[in-house]
């Protein structure tokens, strides 16, 4: 298997790239995620990648940073999402933010993405519930020490991922643990 590609970026064809390894050039399909952040044609980049075999092709995918593989290869297994699909909703969106999806279950963010369906927009949030949304849900709408502290509280008084997670957008970003969790109480009290 190739696990990593560095060269020199030879072309860039969204969402297709080739880099050339040594005067071998290697078409890697990449998310549009990856494509924005890759340096100009003729300089040296990394992409770690994955390889799949089919009858009928072998075909590379790459990536710009491991979470984002890691992500592609979680959506892969899932049943009617192959690689085309998985490559289209890591360009429609971060992995922080299809964390986000999954962890508030909120289906409509990823009906938006082309290619995906309201059923398997909801395979993926019922598939990626636990493996996804619990790794990276939290930092991704948790950004401070403080807010994720306000998040663990809130959970912890008995509200569901998602109620918590809205009353945390509704504070300032600034505030302090207790202030946060007194405003948060108001706010889901209501």
């Amino acid at each position: 298997m190739i696990g990593k590609l560095t060269g020199i970026l030879a072309e860039r064809n969204p969402p297709q790239v080739v880099v050339d390894c040594n005067g071998v050039g290697y078409e890697v399909d990449v998310p549009m995620s990856t494509f924005y952040n890759l340096p100009s044609t003729g300089e040296r980049v990394s992409l770690l990648t994955h390889f799949v075999v089919r009858e009928d092709a072998q075909i590379l995918y790459g990536f710009g940073t491991a979470e984002e593989r890691a992500t592609f290869r979680q959506l892969i297994k899932i049943s009617g999402v192959g690689p085309r699909t998985a490559l289209g909703l890591l360009s429609g969106m971060s992995v922080g933010e299809l964390a986000q999806a999954v962890t508030l279950q909120e289906a409509g963010r990823l009906v938006k993405i082309p290619g995906i369906g309201k059923k398997t927009a909801e395979r993926l949030l019922l598939e990626l519930k636990g493996k996804l949304g619990a790794d990276i849900g939290a930092p991704a709408h948790a950004a401070t020490d403080a807010q994720a502290d306000i998040l663990q509280a809130l959970v912890a008084l008995g509200y569901s991922d998602r109620e918590a997670a809205a009353a945390l957008k509704a504070l300032p970003k600034d505030v302090a643990v207790g202030e946060g969790i007194k405003l948060a109480l108001k706010a889901l009290a209501k």
